[in-house]
């Protein structure tokens, strides 16, 4: 089945350790820049399919080409109380990746191990992965002379090998963690039976998109940390690519029904031309 995370949103305390381990570990993945030093460089300011990012410490900065874990932080009012949340955004990995189904230069990739890889040699720069993606994952660099498209990779130089990526050692406080996708979910469903009170009865990545390779579990709604599940009705539970196999299985027949009876009128207007002259 591969590997995976299992993000826990009640143990996370935001201090984003994982983002600054994922710049340092990946600094050698992207092209040498001007200096002659392969970095993964800080963001310019400004991802021209957005917004000015924000610079405040609770802001919703999105993912860009060059930032491939963020940190969201949301006030949460519970009763008369108010508690501050954080939740991961990365590639999810999906079990049958929608960037992998689109892409006919097949740039993207799941791996044994559950990464999901982009191959800076066959893109085309189409970016149909991007459009695709459900989760709004892969990002264009934008400000760069030969740019490419960007994610997590699960630091993969490591996973391979079993050893955990870089975000899972930086966290203080175990808030993710790494391992066997099965172990992740019985470890999760642990978690929530035997806390009850603690964890909402509900495990995103179990089901969305036909299951994905990052875990998470919470003590809130995963609506309102500003996500769409498979219960409320805003993402599907089914893999995308099978939505497009049962188009493409009706194509054939389709395609096979129309020849026969286009053969077959060829044939009758023939015959019948024969017999007129």
């Amino acid at each position: 089945m591969g590997y995976g995370f299992l993000f826990d949103v009640t143990k996370c305390i935001g201090c984003r350790a994982c983002v600054a381990a994922c710049r340092q570990y990946n600094k050698g993945y992207l092209v040498p820049t001007k200096g002659g030093m392969n970095e993964l460089p800080l963001d310019s300011g400004m991802d021209r399919r957005l917004e000015k990012l924000k610079k405040d410490w609770d802001g919703k900065d999105p993912l860009t080409g060059n930032n491939w874990i963020r940190i969201h932080a949301y006030l949460i009012e519970r009763g008369n109380k108010s508690m501050w949340r954080f939740v991961r955004r990365s590639c999810f990995h999906c079990e049958r990746p929608t960037c992998e189904a689109v892409c006919f230069a097949h740039a993207f990739y799941k791996t044994p191990e559950g990464a999901v890889l982009y191959n800076r040699s066959k893109c085309v720069g189409c970016r149909y992965c991007m459009m695709g993606c459900p989760f709004s994952v892969p990002k264009y660099q934008w400000d760069e002379l030969f740019p490419e498209v960007q994610k997590c990779r699960m630091c993969y130089e490591r996973t391979k090998i079993g050893a955990p990526p870089a975000c899972v050692s930086a966290c203080p406080t175990r808030a993710v963690i790494f391992g066997d996708r099965q172990m992740l979910l019985n470890e999760a469903r642990s978690r929530v039976k035997q806390n009850p009170g603690q964890y909402v009865d509900y495990i995103y990545g179990e089901k969305e998109v036909g299951g994905t390779s990052l875990l998470m579990i919470s003590d809130v709604p995963f609506e309102q940390l500003g996500m769409k599940t498979v219960q409320d009705g805003r993402i599907t539970g089914r893999a995308v690519p099978e939505y497009t196999d049962q188009a493409l299985m009706w194509t054939l027949g389709v395609a096979a029904v129309y020849g026969a009876a286009m053969a077959t009128l060829y044939v009758a207007n023939k015959s019948k031309e024969e017999k007129e002259h």
